[in-house]
């Protein structure tokens, strides 16, 4: 969100915007996601996933160096005025609009397989396939993330009226619930009687469901982080991009889950392209 963890000191010209020091980080983040993809090719190709794992430690280190800084930033050197704020929210949007397209892509190809079925298939999952039972788990799963939805919303509606304890319950209930999604999806997981390489339904499947679970885990972990920071007394009425990142995140999460109930759990399992 920001690229460097110290602000300008006091007299800088004066203007809204914050201008910040030389940073570390970037360079950091950068080698380690060099590092991390080369140390991936490298093991799939029979070497060892040393490398991988080097740069995935770099990486979580980087993040929380880094967003620790940024919140430095916020609460000691209070260099979030209101058009820094704006940006971030712009930043967090325009990141959740590309992970939008990122998830068209595997609905692009459900649909491609589902409704221009290749010659001799007349039935969509195909016959061999046993899909999930669509008001099983996944219909669980779709009222778990949608209370989640309201426990952020509630989270928000009190900081916003200055309730810290409704503030902190609300993460601390979203929080659970996305833990409860993931242990249910596990569980779905386990109980599937089809494999990632069985075919284009269940690759598309896997890759969507297991995407949107990543990206749940992710979500879950911004919860928490932000129900840590809440616990410590962090955020204000007026001040929250933090949270507001997280709440967004969380709504986007739900809605793309709604997309694949209805049109992968639901419809996919229904014969709709029969």
């Amino acid at each position: 969100m920001s690229d460097g963890h110290t602000a300008q000191p006091h007299g800088t010209p004066g203007h809204s915007y914050h201008l910040v020091n030389p940073s570390p980080w970037p360079a950091v983040g950068a080698v380690a996601a060099f590092l991390t993809a080369f140390g991936a090719v490298h093991w799939w190709h029979g070497g060892t996933p040393i490398i991988t794992g080097i740069g995935l430690v770099l990486i979580l280190v980087t993040m929380f160096v880094w967003w620790r800084d940024v919140i430095r930033e916020a609460q000691v050197e209070h260099a979030h005025t209101p058009v820094v704020r704006h940006g971030l929210r712009v930043g967090m949007g325009l990141f959740i609009a590309s992970e939008v397209m990122f998830f068209v892509a595997f609905f692009w190809a459900f649909f491609n397989a589902g409704l221009l079925i290749n010659p001799g298939v007349t039935v969509w999952p195909p016959a061999t396939i046993h899909p999930m039972e669509t008001w099983g788990i996944p219909f669980l799963n779709t009222l778990v993330l949608l209370s989640s939805g309201l426990a952020v919303n509630w989270a928000h509606h009190s900081l916003r009226h200055g309730n810290r304890r409704g503030f902190i319950q609300g993460l601390a209930i979203a929080s659970a619930l996305g833990i409860l999604f993931l242990s249910l999806q596990m569980h779905e997981y386990g109980a599937a009687t089809f494999g990632f390489r069985q075919g284009v339904y269940p690759s598309v499947f896997y890759m969507a469901t297991g995407f949107h679970g990543f990206h749940v885990t992710v979500g879950t972990i911004f919860l928490i982080v932000n129900l840590v920071r809440a616990i410590k007394g962090d955020f204000t009425e007026q001040q929250h991009v933090g949270f507001e990142a997280a709440a967004w995140y969380w709504h986007f999460v739900d809605v793309v889950w709604i997309f694949l109930f209805v049109w992968i759990y639901w419809w996919g399992n229904s014969g709709g392209a029969s």
